[in-house]
């Protein structure tokens, strides 16, 4: 933890509610502390922050609460959520401000990061707010944001921030101190897991999320978010957000919440942006044969090992690869020809490619250089 000079902290919307379901503007008081001494300390903080709702509620009462049930029109939704984050954001710059520090709201859609664009713009300004000593508070868009271009979850868009600004740990705050192999709220037997090597399905059976919670992500988006930053190289943090200290406590290197190991070998920052910050658009069905190259010994993805092609997708879309007989992709990549032209070349030879097309393009369905393996 000594080395940690960037960190993404994410707050979730039930750890920022005091006991009446209010934001609670004492804790954020707190948090903008403990971040505040991180600055001081010569780290570089990001704060992902959820409690629209909250505030909404804070100011309109039920009406907000109303206006923010899945049941309202998505006007009326995306109406709430810019009155909540404008309140939300007052009272983090009231508390950073009472710290010497400037904050700066950051809101994101999937298509600001989908688009390879957008998302250097992105990182360029975040890393610009860092360099001037502004602490970026980071939410999804949810005043124009629709499902297509959600993010869904800021468990999800923390992690995809830690990936895109290079962060050396990430750091979510929840209600709970770390992952237990059942719900300690209600099972006394309960016991919490220091270290998570790797996000297996052994790991992934142990979620215990429960209807009715306040929050849009649990324990589930919470590994979903491990699995990513561990491709990208970073490690994550499960803990308490509601323990006096847990922040400096971390960083100081005491055994604090639950520490997701990442992969040895940290992606490319473009390589990063292929895996997480684009939805695929299809999926590539591959032999044991073509596994092997790519997940071993580092090939391309070759004509020869398709075996069958799902979806409708363009060339230059991403699109998973997963193997014949298999559920869950093993890698994802930026493919070369589109779904039509991949089904005219299942099986092919690279010599068979012109006659199958009628043309010769790419040699590649998917090049090494744009496949990561997850």
């Amino acid at each position: 933890m000594s080395a940690v000079r960037r960190l993404v902290v994410k707050v979730g919307t039930s750890t920022l509610a005091d006991a009446r379901g209010r934001l609670d503007v004492a804790y954020v008081e707190d948090l903008a502390r403990q971040l505040a001494a991180q600055r001081a300390a010569g780290r570089e903080p990001l704060l992902v922050t959820s409690g629209a709702i909250r505030a909404v509620r804070q100011t309109l009462g039920e009406r907000g609460v109303a206006a923010r049930n899945h049941g309202a029109s998505m006007p009326l939704q995306q109406a709430a959520a810019a009155i909540g984050q404008g309140v939300l954001l007052q009272a983090y710059a009231a508390a950073f401000g009472r710290c010497g520090l400037t904050v700066a709201q950051v809101l994101l859609t999937r298509e600001d990061l989908a688009d390879r664009g957008r998302f250097l713009n992105a990182r360029n300004t975040l890393l610009a707010l860092l360099d001037l000593g502004a602490v970026p508070i980071v939410n999804e868009n949810d005043t124009v944001a629709v499902e297509e271009i959600k993010v869904g979850d800021n468990d999800t868009l923390s992690a995809l921030v830690a990936s895109l600004v290079d962060a050396d740990l990430l750091v979510l705050l929840t209600d709970v101190d770390g992952l237990y192999t059942s719900d300690p709220r209600v099972d006394a037997g309960a016991r919490k897991i220091d270290t998570v090597d790797a996000v297996t399905d052994e790991i992934a059976r142990l979620v215990w999320d429960r209807p009715g919670l306040v929050s849009v992500g649990g324990m589930a988006t919470k590994l979903a978010a491990a699995r990513r930053a561990a491709v990208a190289g970073i490690p994550m943090v499960i803990a308490s957000g509601r323990r006096p200290g847990t922040l400096p406590r971390l960083l100081a290197g005491e055994p604090v919440g639950t520490y997701f190991a990442p992969r040895a070998d940290r992606l490319a920052a473009r390589k990063r942006w292929i895996a997480f910050a684009v939805p695929p658009q299809g999926r590539l069905v591959v032999d044991a044969g073509a596994r092997e190259a790519l997940a071993r010994r580092g090939r391309s993805l070759l004509p020869s090992g398709l075996v069958a092609v799902e979806g409708e997708f363009a060339a230059g879309d991403i699109v998973d690869v997963v193997a014949a007989g298999e559920d869950r992709e093993f890698a994802r990549g930026l493919v070369n020809f589109d779904a039509g032209e991949c089904r005219k070349i299942l099986g092919a030879k690279t010599r068979e490619l012109e006659e199958r097309l009628g043309y010769r393009s790419f040699d590649e369905v998917i090049h090494r250089d744009n496949l990561v393996i997850l």
